[in-house]
């Protein structure tokens, strides 16, 4: 298991970029990419896409990564009961059945 920051971090060295590199590449400057890569700022949500482009990633592999970070820390941060993945998992299947539209009902 590792963090949001460092997944980053392991993406670039295999890609064999320098923070500077990908900084560029983000049009970010070095120090926000060595603080994200320690987890001392987090990473902009609107970069994801062109984080996924950078390394030929699925998009949806790398949003997955981001949000289970977010979730979690922010769980462990609010000291959290574990339990909340299933009582949140439980609520977006209701969430999902509730937005159903009409038109996709089949009867």
């Amino acid at each position: 298991m590792e963090s949001f920051g460092e997944y980053i971090r392991d993406l670039r060295k295999e890609k064999g970029l320098n923070q500077t590199q990908l900084a560029a590449k983000l049009d970010l400057d070095m120090s926000a990419i060595s603080k994200i890569e320690n987890d001392k700022i987090k990473f902009k949500e609107s970069l994801l896409i062109q984080l996924s482009e950078i390394f030929e990633l699925d998009y949806n592999v790398v949003k997955e990564k981001f949000y289970s970070d977010k979730f979690a820390n922010e769980v462990y941060l609010n000291k959290v009961p574990e339990t909340v993945f299933k009582v949140a998992e439980e609520k977006l299947q209701y969430f999902k059945a509730t937005n159903v539209k009409q038109i996709d009902l089949k009867f």
